[in-house]
């Protein structure tokens, strides 16, 4: 009793004091310790060096600058701040006893904590913004499992504070459903009823919104859809830690969600790299859908000829304006066969605010149609207007104003002779050009014909493009720039091909067998 009267006294007279008698702490909490070893993938971080985002490893040493960011790079200093190494240490305690990891977990969150007050001056940009907040808050509930310290206890509550504003929370957004996840744990572990109910509120809601009901991801990057996912599942994993009980509809939405990206894996089992998605990214147990072919209103087709790793696939991209990591990529198509790419994209380089990066962003980092003369407008909505889906072809019909006239793009693939053909047009008076990204190395057979003349046309100008195979990864690749028409028809084929257009009927003779289809792609 007398070392409790002795503990008031001093925290009415110290000036600093931080800690309101109604306050939760990790002393008086009877909430459940929470530590999803999922969250922090295992590393070897009691050498020294921390190594982010690929890059080379970096030595931190005791007392961190956390001011540094020696390569410059967005992701690498949001890492840093994210703390997620510092739950690696705590994991590696529980997993092998060594208690220098766990003092090195507590030091570094210590440091951290007294280095960076919010508002503080000459602190970084990235301590206090809102997505490392959301991804440093379970490396600190993980750490108060074993240090019931006064400060963590009082980072902890700031940091639940900041999580439960809502100027600050992003719904509909992988960073919100972060958030939720962040302000769950602290609310489980100091026993915060206002903070647990809101996070599984929101986290309903936000889901509701990021998810349509035919599982497309709403951030216009299958990408994400992946990182959501593999999120919804820690998420759920707190949810029961905490005692509650999973809503119905996350359940569901986390469901529809594996059909999208169970429907963007190639062939050759990496992840269709469109929007902020590397190219080299290869996902893991993911259901196979039922069918060959997925048309997502939210603005994707997936089509492939069969599930063999052999098998012909294309993508195709429509729907509502760019947003959050989309690319301004309407109409654009990718194609990959024999288990090779044939079409790419620029892809995914990186977040950094450079020109290549932003290049990637536009539609000519992208297989599109561009109309002469004439501005592009960002944020154009796109109109699938119509589809003829069989096992062996299946044609689609696009269009939109994003010119600022009508531009339509019609695609049919026959599956039997991998062939592709596109058929691009504008109204009298205008003329357009496409873009074709070849993938590094490969060299199909492209053949276009001037429509309805169904005229072959040459003057194609092949330029020297780059495209980004991984992150902060650029290779030398091939462009081709078709000549100007008003109406222009495009046949790719993998290998050598015949390729002619009489009469209103194009013809295909490969390796692979042959081929008639209408000029007018129906």
């Amino acid at each position: 009793m007398k070392r409790v009267l002795v503990s008031i006294v001093l925290c009415v007279l110290a000036v600093g004091c931080l800690v309101r008698p109604d306050e939760p702490s990790l002393a008086a909490a009877r909430g459940r310790p929470m530590c999803d070893r999922t969250q922090f993938a295992a590393a070897d971080v009691m050498r020294g060096p921390v190594s982010f985002v690929g890059l080379p490893p970096v030595e931190l040493g005791v007392d961190v600058d956390w001011r540094m960011d020696p390569y410059r790079n967005r992701s690498w200093a949001l890492n840093l701040h994210a703390l997620r190494w510092v739950g690696r240490l705590v994991v590696a305690y529980e997993t092998t006893g060594a208690a220098d990891a766990l003092r090195r977990a507590e030091g570094t969150a210590h440091d951290w904590v007294r280095d960076n007050p919010r508002g503080g001056s000459g602190v970084s940009e990235w301590a206090w913004a809102e997505h490392p907040i959301a991804l440093r808050a379970p490396a600190l509930v993980c750490l108060s499992t074993h240090v019931k310290a006064e400060w963590l206890s009082d980072t902890l509550v700031e940091h639940a504070e900041v999580l439960a504003d809502a100027s600050l929370y992003r719904g509909g957004h992988n960073h919100g459903l972060d958030q939720d996840i962040a302000l769950l744990g602290i609310g489980c572990r100091l026993d915060v009823a206002k903070w647990r109910d809101l996070a599984l509120s929101r986290m309903t809601e936000s889901a509701r919104r990021a998810i349509d009901g035919q599982g497309t991801l709403q951030e216009q990057a299958p990408r994400y859809g992946v990182y959501v996912h593999q999120r919804l599942g820690v998420a759920f994993a707190a949810i029961k830690q905490c005692g509650l009980r999973i809503p119905k509809e996350l359940s569901t939405r986390r469901r529809a969600l594996e059909s999208y990206v169970g429907h963007a894996i190639q062939p050759d089992g990496r992840l269709t790299a469109i929007g902020d998605g590397p190219a080299d990214m290869r996902p893991s147990g993911f259901r196979r859908p039922d069918s060959t072919v997925g048309v997502f209103d939210g603005g994707y087709v997936f089509g492939r000829s069969d599930w063999s790793r052999e098998a012909a696939f294309y993508s195709i991209r429509f729907g509502p304006p760019r947003r959050y990591h989309g690319h301004e990529d309407h109409l654009s198509v990718t194609y990959q066969a024999k288990g090779r790419d044939v079409l790419v994209e620029a892809g995914f380089h990186s977040y950094e605010r450079a020109a290549y990066p932003r290049w990637t962003v536009t539609p000519e980092a992208h297989n599109v149609p561009v109309v002469e003369g004439a501005a592009f407008r960002p944020g154009t909505a796109t109109r699938l207007t119509g589809s003829s889906i069989t096992p062996t072809r299946q044609t689609y019909e696009l269009t939109d104003d994003a010119y600022g006239v009508s531009r339509t793009r019609k695609v049919l693939v026959d599956h039997g002779t991998d062939v592709l053909a596109v058929l691009d047009e504008v109204p009298e008076g205008h003329r357009l050009r496409n873009l074709w990204h070849l993938a590094p190395g490969q060299r199909p057979t492209l053949v276009q014909f001037e429509m309805p003349a169904c005229r072959r046309i040459g003057g194609q100008r092949e330029g020297v493009g780059e495209v980004s195979p991984g992150y902060l990864k650029r290779v030398k690749t091939v462009t081709i720039t078709s000549p100007a028409a008003r109406s222009l028809l495009t046949v790719i084929v993998p290998g050598r091909a015949r390729v002619g257009c009489d009469g209103g009927t194009v013809t295909v003779q490969s390796r692979d067998g042959s081929v008639a289809f209408p000029s007018g792609i129906r």
